[in-house]
C-alpha cells in the first residue's frame, strides 16, 4: 500500500473509507497512518487490517452520511425557497420580488486542507460567502486575529483534528486533548477583539474536542459534548443556519443542531442571533 491510497478496515466491518496519509515503522511493525473520508478521524493500522478499495467505495456508515447529507442540502434549499417566498409584504414593501437579502459572511479556518476543500464546495452549493485558510491547529492563535480584520466575516470557523489521551480520567484538562488547547487559545483571542456574541459568531473544534472549555472561552457553537467523532460537514450546516436566519430572530440551539449530521453528541453551543439581512429594493440592474 501507498499513500494515497483508499482503504478499509476489515476488523471494523469496512464500514468507514480512509485514505493513507502516512506510512511508520514502529518496533519491525509498519503502521499505516489513516485519514477518514468523512469524518474527522486519524486512526493507524497494521497492513493486515487494510484492504484497498476503489476511490468511490462507499462503506455502510459512509453511505448513512452521504444520505444525510444529501437529505440536509435538499431540505434546506427547499426551506430556503419557502423562506423568500413568504416574505413579509406591506405598503410600504409592495412587492416581494423586489426584496433581496445578504446571509452572513464566513471565514472558516481549517488544520486539514482536503476537509475544508470539501466544506468549501457545499459552502457554495449553499450559496454562501465563505473564505477558507488552512491553518495548522497550533498556529490559529497566532494568526487568526490578523486574518479577521482582513477578511471582516460574520460567522467564523476553527476547526482541524483533535483526540483524546486514551484513558484520560480528566476530560476537562486540556493537556489531554491533541489540539483542544490550541481552539480555546484561538477563541480567547476573537472575544478579547470582539466580546459580542451577535456580532461575531464563532465555532470551534474537532472530534472528540473538549467542548465545556472551548465554549468557557466564548465560542457560541463547539465539539464534542460526548467526545465522539464529528462529520466534516457538521460546521458547514451550522453556518448555513446563521447566515440564512434573519437577523432579527435569535436562532433557537436545538434548531441549529437539527441542521448538523453528527447531532448533540458532536455539537452542542448557545442561542445565537441571525445574520440574515432583508433588503429593498432590489437593483434592477442585479443578477
Amino acid at each position: 500500500m501507498e499513500v494515497g491510497d483508499i482503504v478499509v478496515r476489515k476488523s471494523y466491518g469496512k464500514d468507514i473509507t480512509f485514505k493513507v496519509i502516512d506510512i511508520k515503522e514502529e518496533s519491525d511493525n509498519i503502521l499505516y497512518v489513516l485519514k477518514g473520508i468523512n469524518l474527522r478521524i486519524i486512526a493507524d493500522s497494521p497492513e493486515e487490517d487494510l484492504e484497498v478499495v476503489r476511490s468511490d467505495y462507499t462503506g455502510e456508515k459512509d453511505e448513512v452520511f452521504n444520505r444525510q447529507v444529501n437529505s440536509k442540502i435538499k431540505n434546506i434549499m427547499a426551506s430556503r425557497f419557502d423562506f423568500k417566498r413568504g416574505c413579509r409584504v406591506t405598503r410600504t414593501t409592495p412587492s416581494k420580488e423586489l426584496l433581496f437579502g445578504r446571509p452572513g459572511k464566513i471565514l472558516h479556518i481549517d488544520g486539514d486542507g482536503e476537509y475544508l476543500e470539501k466544506c468549501l464546495k457545499v459552502y457554495k452549493q449553499l450559496s454562501l460567502e465563505a473564505v477558507g485558510e488552512v491553518i495548522k491547529e497550533r498556529e490559529q492563535p497566532g494568526r487568526v486575529l490578523d486574518i479577521v480584520k482582513n477578511i471582516k466575516p460574520d460567522i467564523i470557523v476553527l476547526t482541524g483534528h483533535d483526540s483524546i489521551v486514551k484513558d484520560s480520567k480528566d476530560y476537562l484538562d486540556l493537556n489531554n486533548y491533541r489540539n483542544s488547547r490550541y481552539f480555546v487559545e484561538a477563541v480567547s483571542e476573537l472575544r478579547n477583539y470582539n466580546s459580542s456574541y451577535d456580532e461575531l459568531v464563532i465555532f470551534a473544534g474537532a472530534c472528540q474536542s473538549c467542548y465545556e472549555r472551548i465554549l468557557d472561552a466564548g465560542a457560541n457553537f463547539a465539539s464534542s459534548p460526548n467526545r465522539v467523532l464529528i462529520h466534516c460537514l457538521d460546521p458547514v450546516f451550522i453556518c448555513e443556519k446563521i447566515a440564512y436566519t434573519n437577523v432579527d430572530k435569535v436562532v433557537a440551539i436545538h434548531e441549529v443542531l437539527d441542521n448538523t449530521i453528527t447531532g448533540i453528541k458532536g455539537i452542542g453551543g448557545l442561542q445565537t442571533r441571525g445574520k440574515y439581512r432583508e433588503g429593498y429594493p432590489k437593483s434592477q440592474y442585479a443578477k
